[in-house]
């Protein structure tokens, strides 16, 4: 839901502010998408610690129903081209092995490259990201550390946001616009975590292929409709058969 209202933001703000600023608009609407995600999870998240999981989960899920009809309400349900105020052309290139990329797939690959490898490194070699590991992995034991779990579940909120943002803006540069429908994108990740594993960033490399070659060879071969059931059919045979996923932990199951 934050993804699709920060999408939103920046292209209002970089045609009707900032003068087609692309570059600045996407600077703000970074600084926005953490505090978002930041005070998300202060007035929504937070004061259900010691509950239920189901009870965050309907909250989640009340948000993102929430920031919807706020987004149609404000924008309303019409596509919105993203790259037509701005001047770009999605080009089409031809490399090797007759492979034809857009220059934002291009750039979607760069990114989640770039992304994947930086979060590793991060989660791997900085105290904070190491805190933000022991905080996920323990919460109680990491609060009697004296870690304040609170702040780093915050910051991870903040930090998903951004990358949500960036994620979704450029996937409707790619796809060359931007309706209310890009939620049922961002729902599609969760399936992906869940093959790969929650708590593994190598695991959303092949969580990430399984899914879409289900997903592409349902709509090819079956039915067009099928695209957003297939995902959701694997979500449902990985909480089976393998609830902690492919390159996840086996203990993974209790937190699920």
């Amino acid at each position: 839901g934050l993804m699709l209202l920060t999408c939103y933001f920046v292209i209002t703000l970089a045609v009707t502010v900032l003068q087609g600023q692309l570059a600045l608009a996407i600077l703000v609407a970074v600084t926005i998408s953490f505090f978002l995600g930041v005070l998300v999870y202060r007035l929504v998240i937070r004061p259900t610690t010691g509950q239920p999981l189901f009870v965050p989960v309907i909250l989640t899920l009340g948000v993102i129903m929430m920031i919807e009809g706020v987004v149609i309400a404000i924008w309303g349900s019409t596509f919105r081209y993203m790259l037509f105020p701005f001047g770009f052309e999605n080009v089409v290139h031809s490399l090797p092995l007759g492979i034809r990329l857009s220059t934002f797939d291009i750039v979607t690959i760069a990114l989640s490259i770039s992304f994947l490898a930086g979060l590793g490194a991060f989660y791997k070699f900085s105290r904070l990201g190491m805190q933000l590991r022991g905080a996920a992995e323990n919460t109680l034991l990491a609060a009697q550390s004296g870690i304040s779990v609170h702040k780093l579940l915050a910051l991870s909120w903040g930090i998903a946001t951004v990358i949500g943002f960036i994620a979704g803006f450029v996937y409707s540069a790619n796809m060359n616009n931007l309706s209310p429908a890009l939620i049922s994108v961002a729902i599609m990740a969760f399936p992906v975590a869940m093959v790969g594993g929650l708590n593994s960033l190598v695991g959303l490399i092949p969580g990430s292929l399984i899914v879409a070659t289900a997903q592409v060879l349902a709509m090819t071969y079956v039915d067009p409709l099928l695209g957003n059931v297939v995902p959701m059919i694997i979500l449902l045979l990985v909480l089976i058969l393998r609830p902690w996923g492919m390159f996840g932990r086996a203990e993974e199951i209790r937190r699920v």
